[in-house]
C-alpha cells in the first residue's frame, strides 16, 4: 500500500495544536523559575520536561489519529511509552545549558537541536509502533529539520537571550515564546509527516467500524487527561512560586530601598547588586556582577577575620558584624552587616545573601567620640597627676575625687563622696569669703583664690584653688570642677620670708641701738648700787630696788635685741631628742602643778636623732611651753607629742587654752607683738629665730577658747 500520510481530521489537529501551546506555555513558565528558586529548581526541571515532553508526543500522536483512526488497532504500546520517555529525555537535556550564569548563542542552538531530535525521535518511533513499513524524502527531511530547529533556535532566543527580556516584559514574551515553540512541534510533525511514505502495513484482525472509533475517541480522552492533569499540576506549582516569588520580590523591594543587597553563590561569585550597593561602592552593577567581595576589600581587616566570617556562614549559620570596605574611587565605608546562607535539602550553602546598611557617619562620630574620651581621659590623668581634684553638683555636694584630694585631705573616698567641703573648712576665712565665692560661681564665672584647709587629723594645709562652673542649656551651672595645688609649703616658706625680712630689720635696729642703750643702762646701775650702800631709809631703799629691777628689764630687753642684731654661731651635733624633750617638761612639770596645768609627754620611739644645739633647742621648749602653761590661767591639759612625719621629728605642744584669734595668728613671732600682759614679743621671735638656724620651721594653729598648738618640725637623722 503506496500512500502518502496527509489527510488530517480538523477536531484532532485543532485540539491538539491547542493542547500543545498550553503545554510549551507551562512547561516555560516552569523552566524561568528554576533560576530563582533554587530549592524547587528539580521539581520545576522535571515538571518542565515532562510537560514539553508529552506535548511533543500528544502533537504528534493526534496528528496520526486524525489521519488514520484505524491504524490505532495496531498500535503497539511500548513503543508509545518509549517514545514519550525519549522526547521527555532529549526536551530536558534541551533545558540544561540555559541553567548557567551566562547565556550564550551556542547554549541556544544546542537547545534547539535537541528540541528538533525530540520532535524527529516522538514521530519516528510513533510510526513505528502502527507496524508500518516507510520510506523518507530525505531532502525533504533536512529541510523540515533545519526549518525546525531555527523556529526552536527563534523562540528560545525570545526568552532566554533578547534584551526586550526583563521582568517587566516577562508576562508578554512568554507566551509569545510558548505559541511560537508548539508551532515549532506542529510544523515539526506536518513537515516529517509529509516527508514520510508508506509502503506496507502488517495485517492484523481489525475491530469493527464502532470499536475502532469508540478506542479512537477513549485514547484520546486518555491523551486529553494527561496533558490536563500535567498541565493543571504545573500551573499549580507555577502559581504558588509565583505567589512565594511576588513575597520574596516585596521583601527584596523593601530592602533594596532600604539597606544595601547582595547575592552571592556558594563560592562568594556577585549574581546580584542593587542600588544601593553601586551607590556606596561607586560601581557599576556589570562591574560587580561575577566577581566576589574580594574587590572591595580594605585591607583594615585581618586574613583571620574573614577566614573566620567564612566558616560560620560554610557552617549554615548567620554571620553579623561590622566591616570596612573600600569604594572604586579608594574611599572607605563601614556596614554593618548580616550575611544569611541559603541551604539545600543537604543544608548545605548554595548561595548567601548580604544585607549591610551604612555605618559610616556612626563610625565616624564613634571614633570622634572615641578621640575625645581619650583626650578627656589624658586630661583627667594629667590633672589627677598634678592637681587636687574635686567634682560637686550644683548644690555644692562632693560627687567624685581624685587620690591627691583624699592623699591631703587625709580623708576615704568613700568619706567625702556626698558631702559639702565644709567637712574641710578650716574656721580660717570669714563667712563673707565664702559668701563671695559662691555668688562668683553662682553667676557662671570662674573663681580663684588661696583657701586654708584642715585635714580629718586636724592639721592645716593651704590650696591655691581655681572654682570652674559647668553651665545647662538655660546658663546656669548644673556642676562644678575644683582644681586645687598643695601651697602649704609656699605659705610657710612665705611666713618665714615675711618674719625674716622683719627680724632683719630689727637687727639693723638693734646693732644702731643696743650698744647706745647699754651704755648709760651701765651707768645708771653703778650709781644705783652706789646710792644703795649708804640708804638706810627703807622706803628709799625700796625705790632704789625698783629701778634696779626695771634696769635690769630694760637690759634683758637689750640683750634679745642683741641676739637679734647678732645671734650666736650655732654649734650643731648628733644628739637623741628624746631626752631632751624629757627633761625641759621635767623642769616645768612643778610649775604647772602650781597652776592646775596637767602636763603630757607622747612619744611612740626612745631615741631620735637630730642635729642641733641643746641648749638652745631647750630655750625654745621652755618658751613654747611655759607659754602654754601661761595661756591656762584657770588649768587645762597641756600635751607634747613627739612623732616621725615624712623625714621630719614633728614637735607638737597643744595646750588647752584661750586661744588666740585668726587676726592676730599671723602676727605671731613678730618682734614686739604679743598676746601676754607682761610680754614684748621678742620671746617667740627668738625662738622661731633658733628653730631656723636648725634648718626648721615652726607653724602655730589656734582657734578661740578651743587652744593653740606650736608644730616644731626638724630635720631627722637618717641612719
Amino acid at each position: 500500500m503506496n500512500m502518502v500520510l496527509g489527510a488530517i481530521h480538523p477536531f484532532f489537529i485543532m485540539i491538539a495544536i491547542g493542547l500543545t501551546i498550553m503545554a510549551s506555555y507551562t512547561a516555560l513558565d516552569m523552566f524561568t523559575l528554576i533560576k530563582s528558586s533554587e530549592p524547587n529548581k528539580r521539581l520545576l526541571f522535571l515538571g518542565g520536561s515532562v510537560t514539553l515532553g508529552v506535548g511533543i508526543w500528544v502533537m504528534n500522536f493526534m496528528g496520526l489519529i486524525s489521519a488514520d483512526s484505524s491504524g490505532f488497532a495496531s498500535y503497539q504500546i511500548p513503543f508509545t511509552i518509549l517514545s514519550i520517555f525519549i522526547g521527555i529525555a532529549f526536551t530536558g537535556m534541551a533545558f540544561v545549558p540555559f541553567f548557567g550564569k551566562k547565556i550564550q548563542l551556542f547554549h541556544i542552538m544546542i537547545g534547539g537541536l535537541l528540541l528538533t531530535v525530540a520532535v524527529y525521535a516522538t514521530h519516528i518511533i510513533s510510526l513505528y509502533a502502527m507496524n508500518v513499513t516507510l520510506k523518507y524524502n530525505i531532502p525533504l527531511c533536512i529541510f523540515a529539520g533545519i526549518l525546525i530547529f531555527c523556529t526552536f533556535m527563534f523562540s528560545l532566543w525570545i526568552l532566554y537571550s533578547s534584551k526586550n527580556y526583563t521582568h517587566a516584559n516577562q508576562v508578554w514574551l512568554k507566551p509569545v515564546s510558548a505559541v511560537i515553540m508548539a508551532g515549532a512541534i506542529a510544523e515539526g510533525h506536518f513537515l516529517i509527516k509529509r516527508a514520510t511514505t508508506i509502503l506496507s502495513t502488517t495485517e492484523i484482525i481489525k475491530p469493527s467500524s464502532g470499536e475502532g472509533t469508540f478506542l479512537t475517541y477513549l485514547v484520546l480522552f486518555v491523551s486529553i487527561l494527561i496533558i490536563g492533569g500535567l498541565i493543571a499540576s504545573s500551573t499549580l506549582i507555577s502559581k504558588q512560586l509565583a505567589a512565594s516569588d511576588t513575597n520574596l520580590k516585596d521583601i527584596k523591594s523593601a530592602l533594596d530601598a532600604s539597606t544595601i543587597v547582595a547575592i552571592t553563590d556558594k563560592h562568594g561569585i556577585i549574581v546580584y547588586a542593587n542600588d544601593k550597593f553601586c551607590e556606596i561602592s561607586k560601581y557599576q552593577r556589570e562591574e560587580l556582577l561575577g566577581q566576589d567581595h574580594h574587590m572591595l576589600n580594605s585591607g583594615y581587616h585581618s586574613k583571620e577575620f574573614f577566614k573566620e566570617l567564612w566558616k560560620i556562614i560554610g557552617q549554615g549559620n548567620v554571620w553579623k558584624g561590622e566591616i570596612c570596605n573600600q569604594a572604586k574611587d579608594g574611599s572607605h565605608y563601614w556596614v554593618d552587616t548580616t550575611i544569611v546562607p541559603f541551604l539545600n535539602e543537604k543544608g548545605k550553602p548554595y548561595q548567601y545573601v548580604a544585607i549591610r546598611t551604612d555605618i559610616s557617619d556612626r563610625k565616624k562620630a564613634e571614633e570622634h567620640l572615641k578621640q575625645t574620651v581619650k583626650e578627656n581621659t589624658d586630661i583627667k590623668f594629667a590633672l589627677d597627676q598634678s592637681s587636687i581634684v574635686a567634682f560637686t553638683d550644683a548644690q555644692g555636694k562632693i560627687t567624685s575625687v581624685n587620690d591627691k584630694l583624699c592623699e591631703i585631705s587625709k580623708y576615704s573616698r568613700g568619706e567625702i563622696i556626698g558631702k559639702d567641703h565644709n567637712i574641710l573648712n578650716s574656721g580660717f576665712h570669714s563667712k563673707e569669703f565664702f559668701k563671695n565665692l559662691w555668688k562668683t560661681i553662682g553667676e557662671g564665672h570662674v573663681w580663684k583664690g588661696e583657701i586654708r584647709n584642715k585635714a580629718k587629723d586636724g592639721t592645716y594645709y593651704w590650696v591655691d584653688t581655681t572654682l570652674i562652673p559647668f553651665l545647662n542649656d538655660q546658663g546656669k551651672p548644673y556642676q562644678y570642677l575644683a582644681i586645687r595645688n598643695d601651697i602649704t609649703e609656699r605659705k610657710r616658706t612665705e611666713e618665714v620670708l615675711h618674719r625674716q625680712d622683719k627680724l632683719a630689720a630689727i637687727g639693723q635696729l638693734a646693732a644702731g641701738v643696743a650698744h647706745e642703750i647699754r651704755n648709760p643702762l651701765t651707768s645708771m646701775r653703778g650709781y644705783a648700787e652706789f646710792l644703795q650702800l649708804d640708804e638706810k631709809d627703807p622706803e628709799r631703799l625700796e625705790f632704789l630696788n625698783i629701778i634696779l629691777d626695771e634696769i635690769e628689764r630694760v637690759n634683758t630687753i637689750v640683750e634679745d635685741f642683741m641676739v637679734l642684731a647678732k645671734p650666736k654661731a650655732v654649734e650643731l651635733e648628733e644628739k637623741n631628742v628624746v631626752p631632751v624633750i624629757k627633761n625641759v617638761v621635767s623642769l616645768l612639770e612643778f610649775e604647772a602643778r602650781k597652776k592646775n596645768v596637767h602636763l603630757h609627754f607622747e612619744c611612740n620611739q626612745e631615741i631620735i636623732q637630730i642635729e642641733c644645739d641643746e641648749n638652745r633647742l631647750k630655750q625654745v621648749f621652755l618658751n613654747f611651753i611655759k607659754n602654754g602653761i601661761e595661756a591656762m590661767p584657770n588649768g587645762g591639759e597641756l600635751h607634747v607629742k613627739t612623732l616621725i612625719h615624712e623625714s621630719n621629728v614633728q614637735i607638737s605642744i597643744q595646750d588647752t587654752g584661750v586661744g588666740i584669734p585668726k587676726e592676730k595668728l599671723k602676727n605671731l613671732g613678730e618682734p614686739f607683738f604679743t598676746t601676754k600682759k607682761n610680754g614684748n614679743g621678742l620671746g617667740l621671735m627668738v625662738s622661731f629665730k633658733i628653730i631656723e638656724s636648725h634648718n626648721g620651721k615652726v607653724f602655730v594653729e589656734s582657734e578661740p577658747n578651743k587652744g593653740t598648738t606650736f608644730n616644731i618640725l626638724l630635720p631627722a637623722k637618717t641612719a
